[in-house]
C-alpha cells in the first residue's frame, strides 16, 4: 500500500490515481504503523468501499508522512563508498569505517515532499543536497539479527538530507548540527509498505535545476539494510514508527570540482524507483533571528 498524510484532511491511502481519505479513528501514521495487523484489513475495506471519500492524487497538499517522532530522526552516514571517497580530500586521515556511521537529525528539520527548503545565507553559505532511501521501522526490537532485520521494516520513502556544510565542519566531526536546521529535510511523498517495493532494482537520483547530480543503485550501499538495522539496534531499542535515513551516494555539491551549493530559487528533485519523488524549492527564510553569532565562511 501507499500511505500518505494530507494537510487538514488526515491520512489517506492510494488507489490508482486517487487517494482514499481515512477517518480520524485511524489516528496518525505512527498509530497505523504500530497497529498494522489490525489496521490493514480496515484499509482494504476503505479502498473497496463505494462510500469512501476520494480525491485526485494530483490535488493533494501532502505533509510529511510521519510528523510525530518519539526520538530524533536516525541517520546513516558514509554508506556509499563512492561518496566516502569523493570527500576524502576533506578528511584524508579517516579510514573507511568498518561499521555503519550513525548520527541524528532534529524532528524540526522535517518538511513535506513539496514544501520549500528553508535557506538563509547568514546561517550557512554551503547548503547541500543528499538523496536517500528512508526506512520506517514497523516492529519494536533490540539486538535484531541481520537474518530478521526485514521483519522489522514497515515500509520505505524518500528523504533529502539537506546539509549546511560549514556548520557541519564547524562542530568537529559530528554532523547533528549541520544536518538539523529547521525546515530543511524533505520526507515522503508516501510510505510504500515493504511488500510492494522492489529493492533489488531501486535507483536513487537527485536532480537540481534539471541537472542530474546523483544516480546510484542501492546495491552500492557499503552496509546493506540488514546490517544497518542490526548495528543500530545493538543494545539500543528501535521503536515502531522510527525513521532511518540510509545514506547518500556520490555527487553531492561539496565534492564537485569546483563545489556547487544550493541557492535561493533552486529546484531540488529526489526520486527513487517505485517511491515517487520529492520536489522542493530552496526558499530564502529567516533562520538567523536575533542571534549574535557570526560564523559564516564565505
Amino acid at each position: 500500500m501507499k500511505l500518505m498524510a494530507v494537510r487538514s484532511k488526515g491520512l489517506a491511502v492510494a488507489d490508482g490515481d486517487e487517494a482514499v481519505l481515512l477517518g480520524s479513528e485511524f489516528g496518525d501514521m505512527v498509530d497505523v504503523v504500530c497497529n498494522w495487523e489490525m489496521v490493514a484489513p480496515r484499509l482494504r475495506s476503505a479502498i473497496a468501499s463505494t462510500k469512501s471519500t476520494r480525491l485526485s492524487l494530483d490535488a493533494l497538499d501532502l505533509a510529511p508522512p510521519i510528523s510525530r517522532f518519539r526520538r530524533d530522526v536516525l541517520c546513516t552516514g558514509w554508506n556509499y563508498w563512492d561518496h566516502f571517497e569523493e570527500g576524502r580530500d576533506l578528511r584524508p586521515e579517516i579510514d573507511r569505517p568498518e561499521a555503519p556511521t550513525f548520527f541524528t537529525k532534529s524532528p524540526d528539520s522535517i518538511i513535506g515532499p513539496y514544501d520549500p527548503i528553508a535557506y538563509d545565507p547568514r546561517v550557512s553559505s554551503k547548503w547541500d543536497y543528499e538523496a536517500e532511501l528512508v526506512l520506517v521501522i514497523g516492529r519494536t526490537g533490540r539486538n535484531i539479527p541481520t537474518t530478521k532485520a526485514f521483519e522489522h521494516v514497515f515500509g520505505y520513502c524518500l528523504g533529502n538530507d539537506t546539509s549546511a556544510r560549514d556548520l557541519q565542519f564547524r562542530h568537529g566531526t559530528q554532523w547533528t548540527k549541520g544536518k538539523g536546521i529547521d525546515n530543511t529535510t524533505p520526507l515522503g511523498p508516501t510510505i510504500i509498505t515493504a511488500d510492494e517495493l522492489d529493492l533489488d532494482n531501486l535507483r536513487l537520483e537527485c536532480v537540481v535545476n534539471d541537472e542530474l547530480r546523483q544516480s546510484a543503485s542501492i546495491k552500492q550501499m557499503a552496509f546493506a539494510i540488514p546490517e544497518i538495522i542490526a548495528e543500530l539496534s545493538f543494545g539500543m531499542t528501535l521503536h515502531a514508527g522510527d525513521v532511518v535515513f540510509t545514506g547518500t551516494p556520490a555527487g553531492v555539491g561539496q565534492s564537485r570540482k569546483p563545489p556547487v551549493f544550493l541557492r535561493d530559487g533552486d529546484l531540488v528533485v529526489v526520486r527513487g524507483s517505485g517511491l515517487g519523488e520529492l520536489r522542493n524549492r530552496v526558499t530564502k527564510t529567516d533562520l538567523y533571528g536575533d542571534t549574535d553569532l557570526q560564523i559564516i565562511s564565505q
